[in-house]
């Protein structure tokens, strides 16, 4: 039996990325999972790929951004499971990189909508089932909220961005503190560039090239290079073990250094 057995996990964003390599370690770890992503193809996508390995999981598609979507998700995990152990709030979008005044805001307002108001409407939601868990039997909950290296500092030609992640930093500390005697920790991970779709995909599409465009994004990192999915991944997965239950109201930097 694994380290997450018998624990129901919640991953937004769960159709690639970080949250697709997060659900395949919990689900060899034991947990049951509930997901969900913006199109049925990506929830899809992973729910296949989980069950082909014998996982425990099932989701439902929808916008993160829109309140409704984390009602839905909880009733589904309410009526799947009862009540809820650990949530990993990952899903997010990012924006091209723009100096301030030249950022279109409505372009921001739905960076904001998502990667800020996204997360608020995941706890709101996902607060009642922990508290219903705690009171059931008394075990501990967690939250990982997946900030940025860009919500630490701040990141030139990324101002919406930045502050919707710096707001998630925000969100996690309060609710932190909020929740911590009722059983329930709080945290946040904030990895710098790493090698994900939303990351490489713009690459490719840069006029300078994707390599001098991959230098470029690298230049100020003591590391000189981008983070590697499971070396985010990990850190996820510590962040909300059991045996880490005195961590809490953190926004961990997994960033080669770059905000030292």
């Amino acid at each position: 039996m694994g380290e997450f057995s018998n624990k129901v996990i919640y991953v937004s964003g769960a159709g690639r990325g970080f949250g697709r390599r997060v659900c395949e370690q919990f689900a060899e770890a034991g947990a049951a999972l509930v997901v969900t992503d913006y199109s049925q193809e990506l929830v899809s996508g992973t729910i296949d790929a989980v069950t082909a390995a014998g996982g425990n999981i099932c989701g439902l598609a929808g916008d993160i951004a829109l309140e409704e979507t984390s009602q839905a998700i909880a009733a589904l995990i309410a009526e799947r499971h009862g009540a809820l152990d650990i949530a990993i709030n990952n899903a997010g979008i990012a924006q091209p990189q723009l100096r301030l005044h030249e950022t279109d805001s409505t372009m921001a307002e739905k960076v904001i909508a998502v990667d800020l108001m996204g997360v608020f409407y995941a706890m709101k939601h996902q607060i009642p089932l922990m508290l219903k868990r705690v009171a059931d039997n008394g075990s501990q909950c967690a939250i990982l909220n997946v900030a940025s290296a860009a919500g630490l500092m701040g990141s030139p030609m990324l101002a919406a961005y930045s502050a919707a992640k710096h707001g998630v930093v925000g969100l996690t500390r309060t609710a932190a503190v909020e929740y911590a005697r009722k059983g329930i920790r709080v945290n946040c991970i904030c990895p710098a560039f790493t090698k994900t779709d939303m990351v490489m995909e713009p690459l490719k599409t840069s006029p300078h090239g994707a390599q001098a465009a991959e230098q470029r994004m690298v230049a100020f990192n003591p590391m000189q290079r981008l983070g590697e999915v499971d070396e985010i991944v990990q850190a996820m997965i510590w962040a909300v073990s059991d045996a880490n239950s005195f961590y809490n109201g953190q926004a961990l930097a997994v960033d080669g250094g770059l905000s030292a």
